[in-house]
């Protein structure tokens, strides 16, 4: 015990550390990244892990190992992170905007191969002033919408418009156009999620071979998202797939497959007072696994994160600072115990976590610390 608080925490026991920590099972999150590593390998395309969900070098680099193409990115600082790390492909799946951004992407793309996404001319403008006179230009994605209506431009006189704008432009390079189903998330069936799917991998199968016959070339289409990539089939003529929750899943993505089987993240947290029969009061609250969830769709929770191993006892109510659940008749606590909770939503979850502990057979193996913690900006 001493050890384990001095020194490292390799090889001791989770019921070691203290609480609240961020666990990996080790087994789980290989297994889902052979998992969507050897999905892309059938379907020919390239995958691109999102690493907005575990924000760690370490993690990235098993992806890039078992096969991953390069990384994406939401934020320029998690960018900056991983290539201070050396991680050398790069894709910023975002508009940025700003003097300082610029300045900021320019010392990045100098360090690395880098592409970033526009979907507006005044990003256009921006980004080509910016690497004016650079030795190699930035590469450009158009990011497209496909029904989940946050960014991105839905019709094909704006996309012509953007990719000429782009061409025209010496110091821009116009790699392919992207797009992020996240309105999967609020389907209510499997068979919805594959429609959604469908319909966005066409449009954009569409809008590359609208721009082709414009003579204008598209190297890359590029689709997201974990829940239409973990029950969809990848449509010929896609390159690239971007999923990032995959790595741990969650209670989210279980709603999706039906199984928390392969629930890689979860937090471990203490018992710290029993006030009633039908509350025990843990540790762990919002600061510690989020205050995030669904309602009505297949992603939806009926808590606020679960007990692993126990998938019918979630948590009914968070404070910043506590966790509470009403425990099932065949389960006793006491003051003092440790449980796994599953967290609802892995991304913001990892968040709040400077270090996450990688576990096999109930003993910390790896201590990954979470480098791009915080790097939003």
């Amino acid at each position: 015990m001493m050890k384990c608080l001095h020194e490292s925490f390799r090889g001791c026991e989770i019921t070691d550390l203290d609480t609240p920590s961020l666990l990996v099972d080790l087994d789980v999150m290989e297994r889902n990244i052979s998992w969507m590593q050897q999905k892309a390998q059938r379907a020919g395309v390239n995958l691109r892990p999102h690493i907005k969900t575990h924000r760690t070098p370490d993690i990235a680099k098993k992806q890039l190992a078992a096969g991953a193409k390069g990384i994406t990115v939401a934020k320029l600082g998690e960018g900056e992170v991983m290539a201070a790390e050396g991680i050398d492909d790069i894709f910023i799946a975002n508009e940025l905007a700003g003097d300082i951004k610029m300045d900021r992407l320019l010392a990045l793309a100098r360090k690395t191969t880098l592409a970033v996404g526009v979907d507006h001319p005044d990003h256009v403008k921006m980004l080509a002033e910016t690497f004016d006179g650079e030795s190699r230009p930035m590469e450009i994605m158009i990011d497209v919408d496909t029904g989940y209506h946050r960014t991105g431009v839905g019709s094909k006189e704006e996309i012509l418009e953007l990719a000429k704008l782009i061409r025209y432009r010496d110091s821009l390079k116009l790699r392919g156009i992207f797009t992020h189903d996240g309105n999967c998330y609020n389907a209510t069936t499997i068979s919805e999620v594959r429609s959604i799917s469908q319909s966005s991998q066409n449009m954009m199968l569409e809008m590359a071979e609208f721009l082709r016959k414009e003579g204008i070339g598209v190297e890359e289409i590029s689709i997201g998202s974990t829940p239409s990539l973990l029950v969809s089939e990848i449509m010929q003529g896609i390159t690239e797939i971007r999923p990032g929750t995959y790595v741990f899943l969650d209670a989210d993505q279980a709603g999706v497959i039906g199984t928390y089987e392969h629930c890689a993240l979860s937090v471990l947290a203490t018992v710290i007072s029993c006030p009633a029969p039908d509350r025990i009061v843990l540790d762990a609250g919002t600061k510690a696994l989020t205050f995030y969830f669904h309602r009505g769709n297949i992603t939806s929770s009926p808590g606020f994160g679960l007990l692993k191993k126990r998938p019918t006892v979630y948590l009914k109510s968070l404070s910043e600072e506590h966790g509470m659940f009403t425990p099932p008749e065949d389960m006793a606590f006491r003051i003092g115990d440790k449980v796994e909770i599953i967290p609802n939503h892995a991304c913001p979850t990892c968040n709040l976590y400077p270090v996450l502990y990688g576990v096999r057979n109930g003993q910390v193996q790896e201590e990954y610390k979470i480098l791009a913690r915080g790097m939003s900006k």
